[in-house]
C-alpha cells in the first residue's frame, strides 16, 4: 500500500478502488483508467445537475448522467481563475506561484513534474486531446493531438507527433473533432495497459460559436436574469468598478454577438474584434458560412431595425450571449455522451474514473458580467463531477472544499503511484462517498495575477472557508490596496462588503490570520 504524503493516511484497498474484473483485458487489482474531461469557461450554472434556473431551460442529460452515477461537488474551486494557470495547476498539483504559470502566455516551469510523466513511468498509456494552451510541449504523453493556442471553433488546427511540430487544419467543429481524437486514442491504445486520457474542449470559450446543427436552438427561449444583473457595486472597492467585463459596455456586437451586418458601419467598423470576426468567417467552408448566415441574418436584421438602447439593448445582448453559449454546451453534452457510450460499449465503465470539470467558472450575467478572473463565487467556483467505478454510493453530493490542485494527486492515488512530497494538492478519493474526513482542509487560498491585461481585473488574493470570504486587492507600486469580506450564508450574491464592520471583527481577524499563514507557508512573494 502507498502512503498519502499530504494526509499521512494509509490507503486501504477499498479507497484505492481497484477494479475486480469488469472490463476486457482487466485483472484483479489493475490500476484504474482515468478520463479527465475539461471544458473551457463552463459555468456550474449551466449544468442541469446543479439545478440553476438557466440550466432548467437548457438541460445537460449526459453530464447529468455522470452526476447521477457519481459525486457532484458543490464547493469545487480553482486556485487562479484563468485558463493557462488552471491547466498548470492540473498538471503539477501546485499553486500558480509554485509552478510558474501566474498569467497567460509564458511562465510554466518545465522542470516541475507533470502527473502524466509519473503515470507514464508507472506503465500507463497517456493521451491528451484538444486544448493544451501552455507554452511547452505536452510532457509524459504517448499520444497528443492538441489545438493551436485557444483553438478555433470551425476547422481548427491541431498538432500531433505525426505532424512534425506543425499545426494542420482539419475540417469540422472543434468539440466533435476533439472527441474523434479521444476515441482514436482509445481505439489504438495498448489494451494490456491502464490508460489516462485528458479530453480538453475549447468550448464554451469566447466567442461562443455553436455547431451548425444547433444554430437555431433556444431561439424562442427567454433565459432568466440573475438577481445581480443590474449590480452597481455600491459596497465594493475600485476593482469591481474598474473591470472591463460588463455585458453592457465590453461585449462587442460584431465579434461576440455575431451581428455581421454592422461590421462596415461607421459606428462599429473600427471595433477591435472586426478583424478577428472576418478571419473566422474566412476559415469556414462555403457550406458552413451559408448555414451560419441563414441562421443569424434574420434575427440580426430584426435587431438592427429595432435600434435598441439602454436596458433594452443590454437585455438583448444578454439573451444572444446565453443562447450562443448554451448552444455550445449542447454539443459538449452530446460529445460527453458519445464518449460515455464508447466506454460502455467496450466494457470500460467498471474500471475507469470519469471526471467532468472546467478550467474555472464563468459569469452568466451575474453583476452584469461575462468572463471570470475575480475571486467572487461564479468565477472561483468550477463544476466538478467524479464518477468512480464500483462506488458504494451513487448520485451523491459533496460539500468539502476542493481545488484544481487536487487533480494530480487524485490520479496518482488512483494509479497506486506515490504522490511527490512537492505536490501541494490532496487526493480527492477519500471523498468518494460524499463525506468529509476529519482532517480535510477548512479553507482554500486563491491568487489572481494577470493585471494589467484584458478585462482589467486587479490583482488579488484571498481565503474562503465554508461561510466567509476575505479578498485582498493590490496593484502596482503606489496603487491603493483594498479589502472585502463576505458572509456567504447571509449574502450568497456577494453584494454587501462587510469588511471593517464591528460585528464581524473576530471573523475578519481569523481570516486575515489564515491568509497570512497561507502566504507564509506557501512562500507567496507578492500580495
Amino acid at each position: 500500500m502507498n502512503r498519502l504524503v499530504k494526509t499521512g493516511a494509509l490507503l486501504t484497498p477499498a479507497i484505492l478502488l481497484t477494479a475486480c474484473s469488469a472490463s476486457k483485458g482487466s485483472e484483479p487489482n489493475r490500476p484504474l483508467n482515468i478520463v479527465h474531461i475539461m471544458t473551457d469557461d463552463h459555468s456550474f450554472q449551466t449544468i442541469s445537475a446543479y439545478g440553476h434556473p438557466i440550466s432548467r431551460l437548457a438541460p445537460t442529460p449526459n453530464i447529468d448522467r455522470l452526476a447521477s452515477e457519481g459525486v457532484l461537488f458543490r464547493k469545487a474551486f480553482v486556485e487562479n481563475s484563468l485558463s493557462t494557470p488552471s491547466r498548470a495547476c492540473l498538471m503539477t498539483g501546485l499553486y500558480s506561484h509554485q509552478n510558474g504559470q501566474r498569467r497567460l502566455g509564458k511562465g510554466i516551469d518545465t522542470t516541475k513534474v507533470f502527473f502524466s510523466e509519473l503515470l507514464h513511468e508507472a506503465g500507463y498509456q497517456t493521451g491528451v486531446v484538444g486544448k493544451w494552451h501552455m507554452q511547452c510541449e505536452p510532457k509524459g504523453f504517448d499520444f497528443y493531438h492538441v489545438l493551436w493556442d485557444q483553438g478555433e471553433y470551425y476547422n481548427p488546427e491541431f498538432k500531433s507527433p505525426e505532424s512534425n511540430g506543425k499545426y494542420v487544419k482539419e475540417e469540422g467543429y472543434a468539440t466533435t473533432l476533439t472527441t474523434d481524437h479521444a476515441l482514436r486514442f482509445l481505439e489504438e491504445r495498448d489494451k494490456d495497459k491502464p490508460f489516462c486520457l485528458l479530453v480538453h474542449h475549447k468550448a464554451p470559450h469566447r466567442n461562443w460559436m455553436p455547431e451548425g446543427k444547433y444554430l437555431d436552438l433556444y431561439e424562442d427561449v427567454e433565459f432568466p436574469y440573475p438577481e445581480t444583473f443590474y449590480d452597481d457595486y455600491a459596497t465594493r472597492g475600485e476593482a469591481a468598478h474598474k473591470q472591463e467585463m460588463r455585458i453592457d459596455d465590453d461585449m462587442t456586437l460584431v465579434y461576440d454577438l455575431k451581428v455581421d451586418e454592422l461590421k462596415q458601419t461607421d459606428e462599429y467598423k473600427n471595433e477591435w474584434g472586426n478583424k478577428m470576426w472576418n478571419s473566422i468567417l474566412a476559415r469556414m467552408t462555403d457550406e458552413q458560412r451559408d448555414a451560419w448566415m441563414a441562421a443569424y441574418t434574420p434575427s440580426n436584421e430584426k435587431f438592427i431595425k429595432q435600434n435598441l438602447k439602454g436596458d433594452d439593448l443590454l437585455r438583448w445582448k444578454y439573451q444572444r450571449y446565453l443562447k450562443d453559449y448554451l448552444r455550445c454546451i449542447k454539443t459538449i453534452d452530446d460529445e460527453v455522451g458519445r464518449l460515455i457510450d464508447y466506454l460502455e460499449k467496450e466494457g470500460l465503465m467498471d474500471n475507469t474514473i470519469i471526471v467532468y470539470t472546467s478550467d474555472q467558472g464563468f459569469y452568466m450575467g451575474e453583476h452584469g458580467w461575462f468572463d471570470k478572473r475575480f475571486m467572487y463565487e461564479e468565477s472561483l467556483r468550477t463544476p466538478l463531477i467524479i464518477r468512480y467505478p464500483n462506488a458504494e454510493k451513487r448520485g451523491i453530493t459533496c460539500d468539502a472544499l476542493v481545488q484544481n490542485i487536487d487533480y494530480a494527486p487524485t490520479y496518482l492515488t488512483a494509479a497506486n503511484v506515490p504522490i511527490p512530497e512537492s505536490m501541494t494538492g490532496r487526493a480527492l478519493i477519500p471523498l468518494q462517498n460524499g463525506e468529509k474526513p476529519q482532517n480535510w482542509r477548512e479553507d482554500i487560498y486563491y491568487h489572481y495575477y494577470d493585471y494589467p491585461a484584458i478585462h482589467q481585473v486587479q490583482r488579488h488574493d484571498g481565503v474562503r472557508d465554508d461561510r466567509y470570504k476575505l479578498i485582498h486587492f493590490y496593484g502596482e507600486k503606489g496603487e491603493a490596496n483594498s479589502n472585502e469580506l463576505y458572509d456567504l450564508q447571509k449574502d450568497p450574491n456577494e453584494v454587501n462588503n462587510i469588511y471593517g464592520q464591528t460585528e464581524y471583527a473576530d471573523v475578519q481577524a481569523r481570516l486575515q490570520k489564515r491568509l497570512d499563514q497561507y502566504r507564509s507557508n506557501l512562500n507567496v512573494d507578492e500580495f
